[in-house]
């Protein structure tokens, strides 16, 4: 579904299509009807351009400068903005780029600020496909007034700054007009950088290896597992609870990035035998020193040998078990491998200071956490870890890098029954920050794809 809004957000219309509905479509221009709008029928219309998109990996920095741009009225200033066309293949122009207006960085500043753009974007990867700049006077009414306009190609941008990227702004009508206009002032090309941008899946395809570990909470504020209201709670009929349906429904997810099948997985914050001691790390299948688990299954059969065994307890602390996956990370810096650390919890952490320390010391390696939260305690402890809006600190020192993803699976819920009602939407939300934080890692330490040191697996 497209729904469109007005850049002081009233809404216009929406449309609901399929892609198979634009493809399938002759020519290269999809039209139809906007609708939604309550008490108007005819809510205009919405036009898709339809074009193969080429592989391009190129991104672009760029900068312009004005030179003498002139007024479009004698009275105010000129606020100018640019906006950059690509041309399409039926002779229309798609608009893919629009700059600030230079008034609103200061009066006397003649550059805007530096823009980036993909290259497939701006042409489609097509270096000699024209690209068209047009210069617009800002008006507060939205009615916009146009300066002038020039013609450019991404192969003359990348000649750099000189005369090649020095612009007449040319307006049509005024040329049209008068046999002395010579233009409407220039525009002119301060800088232009050219990166190439890598993916998530060109490190995967090319041997980075993804490693998973889990962490089970086990502390007594998940509730006596006898209990039929406890989050762990022990059904003898098979029917899952909660932290079984999050190993379930998560673990499927990541099995399709898992190469070798094998999680080491943990237990904390219970009672073990023999002693009857507290331990915040342990492992679900008794071997401390192989603690792995051959999928999810073998998994979820030591999790209920587990609950049987161990008294939950306390406190829940996380930073144990974030800080021995960190530092087995801190061991394969090569580029090779990258690690995830999956913590299921009911959310109610002890260790807060040594958790955000545990997770500033680890943003430099090679590891992002990922945690699930179960049941319907106050998750705003796990939103503060989640670094989206505030990068996590501790004592004045910032993580270098976000590196937690916090996901209530309840959200996630069928109302029906104990399952997940889409699994599609979960997989998006559990792994939304997984790319990015991987490819963030990797650039930051200058790890190109095939890539670094010699191969060692996180296993041998």
């Amino acid at each position: 579904g497209i729904e469109i809004y007005e850049s002081n957000n009233d809404f216009l219309g929406q449309y609901e299509t399929t892609l198979a509905e634009i493809v399938a479509h002759q020519g290269r221009q999809f039209m139809a009807p906007l609708s939604g709008v309550k008490g108007h029928k005819n809510c205009g219309h919405i036009v898709l351009v339809v074009e193969e998109v080429a592989e391009c990996k190129q991104k672009l920095h760029m900068s312009f400068r004005a030179q003498g741009l002139k007024r479009t009225r004698f009275w105010t200033r000129l606020d100018p903005f640019l906006v950059f066309g690509r041309a399409n293949e039926d002779s229309t122009w798609t608009v893919v780029h629009k700059t600030e207006c230079l008034h609103k960085n200061s009066r006397h500043n003649k550059e805007w600020q530096p823009m980036v753009v993909r290259a497939q974007t701006l042409c489609n990867g097509d270096y000699d496909r024209a690209i068209r700049v047009e210069v617009y006077d800002d008006r507060f009414t939205g009615q916009h007034k146009l300066v002038g306009s020039c013609f450019t190609s991404l192969r003359k941008l990348l000649k750099g700054p000189g005369a090649d990227n020095c612009y007449d702004v040319i307006n049509i009508r005024k040329q049209h007009r008068s046999s002395s206009y010579r233009n409407s002032g220039r525009i002119i090309l301060s800088s232009i950088q050219v990166e190439e941008e890598l993916s998530f899946l060109d490190y995967i395809r090319n041997g980075t290896e993804l490693h998973f570990a889990v962490a089970i909470d086990l502390t007594a504020s998940n509730g006596d597992p006898r209990d039929p209201n406890s989050l762990h709670y022990f059904d003898f009929h098979g029917k899952p609870n909660c932290y079984e349906i999050a190993l379930r429904a998560v673990g499927e997810i990541i099995s399709v990035y898992n190469r070798n099948g094998v999680y080491p997985a943990y237990g904390f914050g219970a009672k073990i035998p023999p002693l009857n001691t507290v331990s915040h790390q342990f492992p679900i299948n008794g071997n401390p020193t192989q603690p792995y688990c051959s999928g999810i299954d073998e998994i979820l059969r030591h999790y209920r040998t587990t609950l049987s065994s161990v008294t939950l307890y306390g406190p829940t602390n996380f930073a144990p078990v974030i800080n021995n996956t960190a530092g087995i990370a801190r061991q394969f810096q090569t580029g090779h491998n990258y690690f995830v650390l999956l913590i299921i919890t009911d959310g109610i952490i002890s260790d807060m200071y040594a958790t955000k320390a545990a997770i500033v010391a680890a943003a430099s390696l090679p590891l992002s956490i990922i945690i699930i939260g179960v049941g319907n305690a106050d998750f705003e402890a796990m939103d503060e870890l989640d670094g989206d809006e505030v990068r996590v600190s501790v004592d004045g020192r910032f993580a270098e890098r976000d590196i937690v993803q916090f996901v209530p699976i309840n959200r996630f819920l069928s109302r029906a029954g104990p399952s997940i009602r889409s699994q599609a939407d979960l997989a998006r939300e559990v792994l939304y920050e997984i790319p990015d934080q991987l490819t963030g890692y990797m650039k930051s330490r200058g790890f190109k794809p095939g890539s670094g040191g010699q191969h060692k697996s996180a296993r041998e």
